[in-house]
Parts: C-alpha cells; sequence; structure tokens
C-alpha cells in the first residue's frame, strides 16, 4: 500500500492566505488534489497541517481525510514530512510514501497510479515525474527510506535523501505540466489559475 501525503503546514506567508483554501475551479487547492488522489491506488490519504491548523483541520476534515498536526512546522517542510513518516512507520502494510505539497493543485491522477505501478514493478526507492527536463510532484519514496527522511538534514530536507540515492531514482516522463507549477505567491495564483 501507497499511503498518500499532502504537505499544508505552512504559513503561506508569500501568498498571504493559506494555500490550501484557495479557490480553484469551483472547489479549493486541498479540495482538488485530494478529490484526484482519491482516485488512485493510494490506500491512504493523510494532510499535514501546522499553521492555523484549528480553522485549516475545520475546513478539511469534510473531504474525508487523515489529519495530522505538525507542532514544529516552523522547523521547515521536512519536519511536516518527518511528522507523517513517523505515523507511517507503525502500519506494516504501507510500501511507500507519496509526497504532494498543497501548492501544487494541478495534480494528476493517471500519472500517480503510474508512478506506483512503476514503483513496486522497478524495486525503485524514489519515483520522480519530469516535465520537459524538470523534476516535479509528487514524489514516491521507499518505505526503506523512512529512517533517511527522519535522519536528514532539516536545512536541505528530502532533498538530501533523493540525491543520495540517484541510482535508485526512477524518473517518469510526462506532459503533465502541472507536475512543476508551484503556486506560491499571489502573482502565480493570477497567472495559472486566474489566467490573467
Amino acid at each position: 500500500m501507497i499511503a498518500a501525503v499532502v504537505l499544508s503546514a505552512g504559513e503561506s506567508s508569500r501568498m498571504g492566505r493559506p494555500k490550501a483554501l484557495l479557490p480553484i475551479a469551483g472547489e479549493t487547492f486541498i479540495g482538488r488534489i485530494v478529490a484526484a488522489l482519491k482516485q488512485t491506488q493510494a490506500g491512504r490519504i493523510i494532510v499535514v497541517l501546522g499553521h492555523n491548523s484549528d480553522d485549516l483541520a475545520a475546513a478539511i476534515r469534510p473531504l474525508g481525510v487523515e489529519i495530522l498536526v505538525n507542532t514544529d512546522y516552523k522547523l521547515g517542510q521536512l519536519s511536516s514530512l518527518q511528522v507523517a513518516v513517523r505515523s507511517l512507520q507503525g502500519d506494516e502494510t504501507c510500501d511507500g510514501m507519496l509526497l504532494h505539497l498543497v501548492d501544487h493543485p494541478y495534480i494528476d491522477a493517471a500519472l500517480v497510479d503510474r508512478m506506483i505501478a512503476r514503483f513496486y514493478e522497478s524495486k525503485k526507492a524514489i519515483v520522480v515525474p519530469r516535465w520537459r527536463g524538470k523534476r516535479g510532484h509528487p514524489v514516491l519514496f521507499s518505505r526503506r527510506l523512512f529512517a533517511e527522511l527522519l535522519g536528514a538534514p532539516l536545512d536541505q530536507g528530502a532533498r538530501a535523501v533523493v540525491n543520495a540515492h540517484g541510482d535508485e531514482t526512477l524518473e517518469i516522463d510526462t506532459d503533465a505540466e502541472g507536475i512543476a507549477l508551484d503556486i506560491d505567491t499571489p502573482e502565480l495564483y493570477r497567472r495559472h489559475v486566474k489566467g490573467e
């Protein structure tokens, strides 16, 4: 089983309001992401919150996902990822974690299923999508990297683990530009979501 983890713990300081609740095509970023993940082979969907977690949890709970709270969210993205890893370590049915970020709303369910299938076929430790030569999200980490993710330096984050396993990383080329669209400022939001 692959667990999908969506990180949404930051302060959204550049955006000025919670990215999880930004409107997009009649839903929210988090609603769109969760709806896509529910169409995939992912066995669990976990959302990690931090800043303003009570209000966000109230808005997200109706989506029917597991919610974890990172009280140390100010330590950065890796600290939120580690909260998820700790919760998954005890689940022996969990073979890996599909890590996604809330500011990447254009997630493709078919691509996720392709990544999961190739993960099991290839036995690689990491599966990452690539659009026009550029890597993006989500990223699938094998369970065997959980200990390394827990021990990774906070200033480097999961990238340190990815960089250490180049020979065990499978890149999947895709036409889905959304894997590389990181919408974390009002300008990017207007350009990519509002069409302005």
